[in-house]
């Protein structure tokens, strides 16, 4: 807890914490409230997008992301080149289907805590003292 709060002591004495409540650097132009502009900028409306339509598939949202990322591209493509470029109904299926099967091979895969182990068959009392066992 203490190195925690030395490490906020450390930014905000070096201005780099809450550097946007400044005034000073506040001229003409808007100061961002985050070194981050993907996060509230492309990523905040695509969640929002995805929240929105819940109810569709997982291929219609993917190529939904698509979209709005193509209709945000600063130059977009003639309708010509776009259906070659944008990934079809059958190809999201077929990456989805190999990705989903990859996941729940990884999920057969064992791993710490989801074996049985001797306690679990046992009972084992620290008290009594068994050199047979």
């Amino acid at each position: 807890l203490l190195k925690a709060y030395n490490s906020l002591v450390v930014l905000i004495n070096t201005e780099t914490m809450f550097r946007y409540l400044d005034e000073t650097l506040v001229l003409d132009k808007e100061c961002p409230r985050t070194n981050n502009p993907i996060e509230g900028g492309v990523n905040a409306q695509l969640r929002r997008l995805l929240r929105y339509h819940r109810g569709m598939s997982v291929e219609k949202r993917i190529k939904a992301v698509f979209w709005w990322c193509y209709l945000h591209s600063p130059r977009p493509l003639p309708a010509k080149e776009i259906l070659k470029v944008m990934p079809t109904d059958a190809s999201i299926s077929k990456i989805y289907r190999s990705m989903n099967e990859r996941a729940q091979l990884q999920g057969i895969i064992p791993t710490w805590g989801d074996a049985i182990s001797w306690g679990d068959l046992h009972n084992y009392d620290k008290l009594s003292f068994n050199d047979w066992d």
